[in-house]
């Protein structure tokens, strides 16, 4: 809460090195993730019988279905639930990266809100494969990988809900 008469002041990026790492985050799904491996996964139905699209680049979709076929039997066979989760990637998701990108370089403290939205339902999302992939019918075929691959999926989203929770101005300090 502002208390009357207390101006904010944005914290340079500089001086908040962890968001640095929270910006790479959101890089590494906004233009990695969600626009190749996961748009992919909603282009082709079956990667055992497709055209490449115009978009993800074939060797893109090469090394996505790779991975599929060597270690996540999830991410090969394409459940209608697993779509699911990856629409959401590609609507939700996605568009928020790019704006936490943005917010998190200049100090918009209007993503707060957004991020305890946004990463609690990145966090189900992939609690949830993580189960599948564990416990379910459709076993990873190299659960230690597969759940380290996903780590940062159900480690980031816990990260960004707690430096949003401790800290009501995340991006701003007092001044005069």
């Amino acid at each position: 809460m502002i208390k009357p008469g207390i101006m904010r002041k944005s914290i340079p990026l500089k001086e908040r090195p962890a968001d640095y790492i929270y910006i790479g985050f959101f890089l590494l799904n906004l233009l990695f993730i969600t626009y190749i491996v996961d748009l992919e996964q909603l282009v082709i139905a079956d990667p055992s019988n497709f055209d490449y699209p115009l978009w993800p680049l074939p060797f893109l979709v090469d090394m996505t279905h790779w991975w599929g076929a060597s270690f996540d039997p999830l991410q090969w066979l394409r459940p209608t639930w697993w779509k699911a989760t990856i629409w959401l990637d590609v609507i939700l998701f996605g568009p928020f990266y790019l704006a936490a990108v943005y917010a998190f370089i200049k100090g918009k403290e209007w993503i707060r809100i957004p991020t305890f939205i946004v990463m609690s339902i990145l966090f189900t999302n992939v609690f949830i494969i993580c189960s599948e992939e564990i416990w379910g019918m459709t076993p990873a075929i190299n659960l230690p990988l597969v759940l380290l691959a996903n780590a940062p999926w159900l480690l980031f989203p816990v990260f960004l809900i707690w430096k949003m929770w401790k800290n009501e101005h995340p991006f701003t300090g007092e001044t005069g």
